[in-house]
């Protein structure tokens, strides 16, 4: 580069980078570099520019501009190389500035959290300790600025961190500079010497001091000999000094500490603030240079030399009292800034050194003054290891020095620290919290209603960043003690009850229950039990609280045929028949209909016999007999049509005839929302008979176990059976008690005799066919009884069987569940559900349909029936239809009514039985 008294300020790496070309006059003289570290005020200008422009007696650094090129948000080194001087001024700017501060705030995202922020700031506090401690690593001397002048004492703990990080990477530094040329000691101690910490205060506009020393004992006619500004300093020395020993940054042997101060010279300087008087202020420093042009003939120079004619002058004047001003009457003058720093600096260049230990036995520590090039290889790789970790030799180094930052924790982040200690206070509270009043085994709304808890005691107590990881680790200790032996079974019942058991799994299919194994294999069990009747009530029989809907529905039933009902006339609904050996439930998607499909892209599918023979899963269509309308089903409601309507069957056949798939079963009950074409593995529901219509004997009722006294008696359903002529062979029509069942007004009847007669004697002419109805009800104890109504019991006391017609139950909804007339002692309620269906079909020319229809629960619950719809019960037959005892679907059960559910949302749809006269046989 060019030679120039002083060149550029630029960055450290880029300074350590370039190829400086020295001036052959100074190339083998030594190098003192001189750090400037500390904070600046939130003025205009940066307190730590303004001062290496004061020093260099030039303006080098603007002061108002933007930052430099090179700079960062984090904290960075501007580096001023002057070779007349032989000085290498470094320049630390981080956070601490005002400048940097107003980046770091810009460059923080608006959205960040508390816990956020604090890594964020304390980050940036580790890489300015880097920093740091790199300046005191290539340093001889450093200043430290302050924008006031009272000492902060978070310096104090700051130092004590940085001597304990430095202690802790020293062997990794030796490492990085084993192979410099530099002198052993060096090497060792991996500095220069024991870098000398100087402090620069800036007096603040808050400290006003008279100018005639009003101050002094109440004599102001005595001046003071020292100004208020030099026993200011004074006192800061002391008060600095005594709190560096006793936090034993600083101790007798100066090779130990991590920097040093002075014993015999000033260490601290306050700037004055500007004199608001400006042309005083002139008038005073000429004076001051006349006076020195009195007391000293020679020519007046600057620089050292002029430090050095001062201080002789002022030895002569003050016996030696005070080195660094000189005398004004009776007041010593105060020197310079520049002054101040180049008698230390002077040490450095006329290579004596820092003799800095105290004590009795003081020992002298090391020092060095090397060369430009020399200090170059050593602060480089100092560089590449403490700060930039680009040079890939020593990444290693670098990468364990940033393990080491560990250590600047319980120095640097006391609220941390606080926070830490804190928050581990408050985890032993939240911990009792969250086990209070728990049972061994518990569910996961215990569990999550628990830890909430725990989280309010928790946060009564934890304050600061360290909230958030604690109250995690809250939830990962709550969560581990839950799931180590305390977790109950999740599984609910179709009655919607818990498992009682811990978590546990399920046995496979021929394994048995193995208590030892961990988790358990065992079966659910509510520890719920009930009573209930076979499935055409003679026999009673306990059971377990069902959790499998087969166990629920069938499996209890076929237990007891064995012993009751096996050999009963019964009606078997279609179920699924596998065609596969290893069949699938079919999926939740709804499968397409026909009716839903386009009517000639759908006429040519059912036309096709590949399309039409399909058995694939999911496949909706229809087999070549059904799509052609040729099923005697199909067309016995068509039978007496004309053409028009057997085409129209043809082309939209019934959803009741389609063929019902062989390889996927339905994994829930038949139901209005469940997919067409689909049958479950079994059937839920039960029809049997009993007997021939006289086995019901209607004035003894049903003699079935666990009814209420007087309630086992069916309710009587009279259906008109009109006589009919030979012209009205094969009409049919509803008897089911309506108004239907009478003849239409204005329309005679034929008699027996062929004439016409009235109302009264046609009504002579028909004949009465009863029939009887029972809605059994049971509860978990087995009490059952006959329900007259939606709120009415069958109560008969004497002779003469249930008065209350049918009609009624017929004509209403029924609730599937009623208040039990037999409550217990305790405040729940219990319900009984509506278990049986008995019909009595007499000897009549009648046909009885039975179409059951339940909705378990309000909408949107489907409507639950049986797998055959309309089912036509034969003349002379005491039938029992047994509901389910749970409903459920592919989504799961519809469980029983809460205390302060309405009852009327769980009901059996009226129109369940209807009858019709039924065609004579041919002559």
């Amino acid at each position: 580069m060019k030679e120039v008294n002083m060149a550029v300020p630029m960055s450290l790496g880029a300074l350590l980078q370039s190829d400086v070309q020295e001036d052959g006059a100074y190339r083998d003289d030594g190098l003192c570099v001189v750090g400037i570290f500390g904070k600046s005020s939130l003025q205009p200008g940066p307190l730590k520019e303004s001062l290496i422009n004061s020093l260099a007696d030039k303006h080098i650094f603007s002061l108002f501009d933007g930052p430099q090129d090179g700079d960062t948000a984090d904290s960075h080194i501007q580096a001023l190389y002057h070779q007349e001087t032989r000085v290498l001024y470094l320049l630390l700017s981080s956070v601490c500035d005002s400048r940097q501060l107003l980046r770091a705030c810009q460059s923080l995202s608006a959205g960040a959290g508390h816990s956020d922020a604090h890594d964020f700031w304390k980050g940036l506090d580790r890489q300015h300790c880097l920093h740091l401690l790199y300046m005191f690593s290539v340093c001889h001397v450093l200043l430290l600025v302050h924008p006031s002048q009272t000492f902060d004492v978070t310096y104090d703990r700051l130092f004590r961190a940085l001597d304990a990080l430095r202690q802790k990477v020293l062997p990794l530094i030796r490492a990085a500079i084993k192979d410099c040329p530099v002198s052993k000691e060096w090497k060792v101690n991996c500095r220069p010497c024991p870098p000398r910490l100087l402090f620069v205060f800036q007096m603040t506009g808050s400290l006003k001091v008279s100018a005639n020393g009003s101050e002094s004992g109440g004599n102001p006619d005595k001046p003071k000999k020292h100004s208020p500004r030099r026993r200011l300093q004074h006192a800061l020395e002391d008060q600095i000094y005594r709190i560096f020993r006793k936090s034993r940054v600083l101790t007798n042997q100066s090779s130990n500490c991590l920097f040093t101060v002075p014993a015999n010279q000033a260490f601290v300087y306050v700037i004055p603030t500007a004199d608001e008087d400006p042309v005083g202020s002139l008038l005073s420093q000429l004076r001051s240079n006349c006076i020195l042009s009195d007391q000293d003939s020679t020519t007046s120079v600057s620089g050292p030399r002029r430090y050095q004619q001062m201080r002789r002058s002022a030895r002569q004047s003050s016996c030696g009292r005070d080195s660094c001003s000189v005398s004004v009457g009776a007041q010593l003058v105060d020197c310079s800034l520049k002054e101040f720093l180049w008698q230390h600096v002077e040490l450095v260049l006329t290579k004596k050194g820092f003799d800095d230990s105290v004590g009795r036995n003081p020992q002298p520590s090391h020092f060095e003054l090397p060369t430009y090039s020399k200090w170059v290889q050593v602060a480089s790789r100092l560089h590449q290891v403490l700060i930039s970790n680009s040079d890939e030799e020593i990444a290693e180094l670098a990468s364990k020095v940033q393990s080491q930052l560990k250590v600047l924790e319980g120095f640097l982040d006391a609220d941390t620290k606080f926070s830490e200690n804190r928050c581990q206070k408050a985890l032993p509270l939240a911990h009792s919290a969250y086990q209070s009043n728990l049972p061994h085994n518990y569910t996961t709304t215990v569990h999550k209603n628990q830890l909430a808890q725990a989280l309010r005691v928790y946060s009564q107590h934890a304050r600061g960043v360290a909230f958030q990881r604690y109250a995690l680790q809250l939830h990962e200790d709550c969560y581990k003690f839950w799931s180590n032996g305390h977790q109950l079974c999740e599984e609910r019942s179709l009655t919607d009850q818990h498992c009682v058991h811990k978590f546990h799994l399920l046995p496979q299919p021929g394994e048995k229950p193995d208590m030892d194994h961990n988790p358990p294999i065992l079966n659910h069990n509510s520890r719920g039990r009930s009573t209930s009747s076979c499935n055409c009530g003679r026999k009673q029989a306990p059971r377990e609280d069902p959790f499998d809907l087969q166990a629920a529905n069938y499996d209890f039933y076929q237990m007891l045929e064995e012993k009751c009902c096996g050999k009963l006339e019964r009606t078997e609904f279609p179920v699924f028949q596998p065609s596969t050996p290893d069949p699938a439930p079919a999926s939740n998607q709804a499968q397409r209909l026909p009716c839903e499909a386009s009517g000639s892209g759908e006429a040519e599918r059912l036309k096709d016999p590949s399309t039409v023979q399909s058995h694939t899963p999911g496949d909706t269509s229809l087999s070549l007999a059904l799509s052609l309308g040729q099923s005697t089903d199909s067309l016995g409601a068509y039978g007496d049509g004309d053409g028009s309507e057997t085409q129209v069957q043809q082309k939209r056949p019934s959803l009741v005839d389609r063929q019902p798939s062989t390889v996927e079963y339905l994994p829930g009950m038949m139901h209005s929302a469940c997919p067409k074409g689909l049958l479950p593995k079994f059937s839920s529901w039960s029809l049997v008979k009993l007997g021939p219509a006289k086995s019901y004997n209607c004035h003894s009722g049903l003699e079935h176990p666990g009814f209420l006294p007087g309630s086992s008696f069916l309710l009587p359903w009279d259906l008109v059976i009109r006589s009919r002529s030979e012209e009205d062979t094969g009409l049919t029509e509803p008897l089911d008690g309506g108004t239907s069942s009478w003849p239409v007004p204005n329309k005679t009847l034929v008699g027996k005799r062929g004439s016409t007669g009235g109302l009264g004697r046609s009504r002579r002419r028909d004949d009465m066919a009863r029939a009887f109805v029972g809605f059994e009800y049971e509860d978990s104890r087995g009490r059952r009884f006959i329900s007259a109504g939606p709120d009415k019991i069958v109560k008969v006391l004497g002779p003469g069987g249930a008065k209350d017609p049918a009609t009624r139950v017929l004509n209403t909804d029924m609730p599937l569940y009623i208040p039990s007339p037999s409550q217990g002692r305790g405040l729940k309620p219990h319900y009984a559900q509506l278990a049986r269906l008995f019909i009595v079909v007499p000897d009549a020319p009648l046909e009885v349909t039975l179409n059951p229809q339940v909705q378990p629960g309000p909408p949107p619950c489907p409507i639950f029936h049986p797998e055959q719809a309309d089912i036509v019960l034969p003349p002379d037959g005491l039938w029992v239809l047994r509901f389910p005892y749970s409903y459920a679907t592919d989504r799961g059960p519809c469980y029983p009514p809460k205390e302060n559910q309405p009852l009327n949302n769980y009901k059996v749809l009226r129109g369940i039985l209807k009858a019709t006269t039924a065609n004579p046989p041919p002559q």
